[in-house]
């Protein structure tokens, strides 16, 4: 028992783990493309259990993961294009970890979900999903400049297909948008990592980390990184293809925007721009703070006067990420790790949301706030939920997005008061308009305008009576999530160990970054 206990040990330390967890989805796709088109139902079971596969392998990395050791763990390194020092570099540490676990566990969750609510091009729809994992996870777990662009950047293909040919009637339109602004702004980051191999002869990031830059170069430099990750996450005024890209896009594709993709730009900051550029980000950073409190103010006003359900939400992530770049340039350990789990929290609630409002939409078949009202008499399961995912979303003590925002409001206490007061009264808006959702939809009578024309209040409840609340499956996918945000809500200390220490040893590296901590 003890020599096959330690054969076990040996072999999963040894086993490249991160590899298999990023390139699984992508030998998916290869299998799916054996499957024939018309056999969907098989299309879907390879797809799903390829998903579930890697979710169970990101549990067992997390098991693995010692949250003591302050290195990079499971690091797998090659030489890739031999003679001009690139390589194939992976490794994760606690800021990664969870990332990896909220891909792994989205995928999935939205192949359930769409189970039976796409109809064309089944094989195809799922083929995409599994690339877009492998690219994600590869963003994720990659430490050389260049491998982290190609998988950063390939995110926008399976994201432009999936809005572009699963999307509504505007879809064009906005996955050119999209495709089109994020293209532009990781221009820009190619640019600067340039730049970089040409003064230093390499793309290691943890070789970057520790070179001294003049701060004109480490200034434009900055510059570079900030307008991808800023188009990305998205900052004020750099979001304006959210909103559309979330309006046309099927429901699983906006939970992937707003659940992962958005994280990726506030993990480029934690990841790169912060610890290689310490200098410029101190510069910056009250620049960075007050474009986080135009955005918080500016976004939760536009979505008090939204009428498009999907819209509202889409606006409500780009004021939650406010709250995170607020949190990552207070440059302290508090703010930072606030915004981490605020990243981590956001991105269970949001998809939740996005689910519920997708399931509106399969009943009802339309996502016009003055559509609503009363439905909490005919889906009384569907209301109970929906009104704690908002809860959780205005950060109510007990979820996973209090936990964030008191650490980000703190650490900002720390670096700026004007910043953490104006904050502070942001945070008002949340409720303003996740409340007044929640009342337009659940609460009032029954007769409501349905595309502008009353509706007798007998037809109403005849309708309501004739849809079924939340089936067995929805309620497992959105009761899967809620485990999560209560996980974090109440025991923090699950993740804020291991994120202390990454954010101190591989985000605040420098002494004059960490002096107040």
């Amino acid at each position: 028992c003890a020599y096959k206990n330690r054969f076990e040990g040996h072999f999963l330390m040894t086993l490249p783990l991160l590899s298999l967890i990023i390139f699984l989805p992508l030998s998916g796709v290869f299998f799916l493309t054996l499957i024939r088109r018309k056999d969907e139902r098989n299309a879907k079971v390879v797809g799903l259990w390829i998903a579930l596969i890697n979710f169970f392998l990101s549990i067992i990395l997390w098991i693995k993961f010692d949250p003591f050791n302050f290195e990079y763990q499971f690091v797998e390194k090659y030489e890739w294009f031999k003679g001009i020092n690139v390589s194939y570099y992976l490794g994760i540490d606690g800021l990664s970890l969870y990332f990896i676990i909220l891909t792994t566990l989205l995928i999935p969750l939205c192949m359930l979900f769409s189970w039976n609510n796409i109809q064309k091009r089944v094989r195809e729809y799922m083929m995409v999903f599994l690339l877009l994992e492998t690219l994600v996870l590869g963003s994720f777990c990659a430490l050389d400049l260049i491998l982290f662009y190609m998988f950063f950047e390939g995110t926008l293909i399976p994201l432009f297909l999936i809005i572009g040919v699963w999307g509504g009637e505007e879809r064009i339109h906005a996955c050119f948008k999209f495709f089109l602004y994020t293209l532009l702004g990781s221009v820009f980051m190619l640019l600067v990592i340039a730049k970089l191999y040409s003064e230093f002869g390499t793309t290691d990031l943890t070789v970057l980390i520790d070179q001294k830059f003049s701060f004109s170069l480490e200034a434009w430099v900055w510059l570079g990184f900030f307008i991808a990750m800023a188009v990305k996450i998205p900052m004020w005024p750099f979001h304006t293809w959210l909103p559309y890209a979330h309006v046309e896009a099927p429901t699983a594709g906006s939970v992937l925007l707003a659940g992962i993709l958005l994280k990726l730009g506030g993990y480029g900051f934690a990841r790169i721009v912060i610890p290689m550029l310490p200098d410029a980000s101190t510069y910056f950073a009250p620049y960075v703070m007050a474009l986080s409190i135009v955005a918080i103010f500016y976004t939760s006003f536009i979505a008090l006067v939204q009428k498009d359900m999907k819209k509202l939400i889409a606006y409500s992530s780009i004021a939650h990420m406010g709250f995170v770049t607020l949190g990552l340039f207070s440059l302290n350990l508090q703010g930072t790790a606030g915004a981490i789990l605020l990243m981590l929290s956001h991105g269970l609630i949001a998809s939740a949301l996005f689910l519920m409002i997708g399931m509106l939409y399969e009943r009802f078949h339309t996502r016009d706030i003055k559509a609503y009202g009363g439905l909490y008499k005919s889906f009384p399961i569907l209301a109970g939920l929906f009104l704690v995912f908002t809860f959780a979303s205005i950060a109510v003590p007990g979820t996973g997005s209090f936990i964030g925002e008191f650490f980000i409001l703190y650490g900002t206490f720390q670096a700026n008061t004007v910043f953490a007061t104006l904050a502070l009264v942001g945070v008002i808006l949340g409720p303003a308009y996740a409340l007044w959702l929640y009342q337009r939809l659940f609460n009032g009578k029954l007769v409501v305008p349905l595309n502008d024309s009353p509706i007798e209040a007998n037809e109403i409840r005849s309708l309501h009576k004739s849809t079924p609340d939340l089936t067995y499956l929805e309620r497992f996918i959105l009761c899967s999530l809620l485990i999560g945000i209560f996980v974090i809500g109440i025991y923090p200390k699950l993740f804020t160990n291991v994120i202390n220490r990454s954010v101190r040893s591989k985000v605040l590296i420098h002494h004059h970054l960490v002096h107040n901590d």
